[in-house]
């Protein structure tokens, strides 16, 4: 060691032999480190899961749900509806997205009265809707009719972390659902663990029907994850009855006889729902329809080969949102971009669908079922007290 010193005080060529060794050990190091983080980011982008997309950038905006959000509402109610949950652990299940009818055959639909959030909106341009039911906390016994899925659909229910029940689908639809970074995909026509039915006495297509239980063991069975990662949305306690809105009555202006009206009435703090001016009821338990908060959503739209509509719903659009008998101007927003699938159709990622007042805050909802309704232009949209 000592022969060593003394030749790196004095020999040229051992300094620089010395120097170059050293250089090497510090690269080898920085690289070994760099390498280790890029793996572990890699690892935490991708999850362990296949339903995630490889190689995504994850932000704020579009967040990798493959890792928990902080919830909104941190206490034992749902993420979606704000009601407390019974069995309160509910709470912590993944939502369940399921395809429902909107045929006048199909009335009244089973289930309906226990989905913490509804979507309705046309899948034939001006024509006939399509509703997509959302469940955490209640588990029905009876679910449907169940319809096909519609490639829209698809990228509402990825922003909520939600898994996707159908009975096969458009064509646009299924070909999205191959992928599996899209949703986690629960289809009829493979009716895993046997968790669709069709009831008898019923004509075809307006007997599928399906149970939460069931779709619940499907999923396990497909191994998805079965625990929610979305962070919800806000909410506030309900207004003493003095605070409330008056009486008033909302028409939702669908085509024909899938135009919906709501009667609001201060005392429920709900708005009672028609549709073709016939009270609208779950036929599981003959409960009137009766969500808590309704969100009207405008966006363009346009019918594709002749059957299909394609529903702009991603990017943003005028808002109007019914709570308390109170009427509510805004933007709605669902941000384009960091697509798992992209096309001149949809692009499906991770981003909320957010509801933003005029104030640029965030429309907080009150305990309750919320309904979503989406209009095309030229649709009617009335609200009267």
């Amino acid at each position: 060691m000592k022969t060593f010193i003394q030749k790196l005080k004095t020999s040229r060529k051992t300094q620089i032999i010395t120097a170059v060794v050293i250089l090497v050990v510090i690269a080898l190091v920085v690289t070994a480190k760099i390498t280790s983080k890029s793996k572990q980011q890699g690892s935490d982008e991708q999850g362990t899961s296949a339903e995630t997309k490889k190689g995504s950038s994850y932000s704020a905006e579009f967040p990798n749900l493959e890792q928990r959000q902080e919830p909104l509402n941190p206490s034992e109610i749902s993420p979606l509806s704000g009601l407390k949950c019974d069995p309160m652990e509910n709470k912590n299940r993944r939502p369940i997205a399921v395809m429902l009818a909107s045929d006048k055959s199909v009335r009244p639909l089973s289930g309906i009265s226990e989905a913490d959030m509804v979507f309705e909106m046309p899948v034939i341009t001006a024509s006939i809707t399509r509703l997509m039911g959302v469940f955490v906390c209640n588990s029905p016994k009876e679910i449907g009719s169940i319809r096909s899925a519609r490639h829209d659909y698809i990228t509402l229910a990825k922003g909520l972390d939600a898994m996707l029940a159908h009975w096969g689908g458009s064509h646009f639809a299924l070909d999205m659902l191959k992928n599996t970074n899209t949703v986690p995909d629960l289809d009829a026509m493979r009716n895993p663990a046997g968790a669709f039915f069709r009831k008898a006495g019923i004509p075809a297509p307006d007997n599928g029907f399906t149970s939460y239980d069931g779709l619940l063991n499907a999923a396990k069975e497909l191994g998805y994850r079965i625990e929610n990662h979305f962070e919800g949305y806000p909410h506030r306690q309900e207004s003493l009855l003095n605070e409330r809105g008056n009486p008033g009555q909302l028409t939702i202006g669908f085509a024909g006889p899938f135009r919906a009206d709501y009667t609001y009435d201060p005392k429920t703090n709900s708005y009672l729902r028609s549709w073709d001016g016939k009270p609208d009821i779950d036929r599981s338990n003959n409960q009137r329809i009766a969500p808590k908060n309704i969100i009207v959503l405008f966006a363009t739209s346009r019918q594709i080969e002749g059957q299909y509509n394609d529903v702009d719903i991603e990017g943003e659009g005028e808002m109007r949102a019914f709570i308390e008998g109170r009427e509510f101007k805004g933007k709605w927003e669902k941000k384009k971009g960091n697509c798992v699938i992209g096309n001149e159709l949809v692009c499906v990622n991770s981003a909320k669908l957010k509801f933003t007042k005029e104030d640029g805050q965030e429309l907080e909802f009150i305990p309750g079922q919320i309904w979503v309704e989406i209009l095309e232009p030229g649709q009617k949209l009335k609200w009267v007290q």
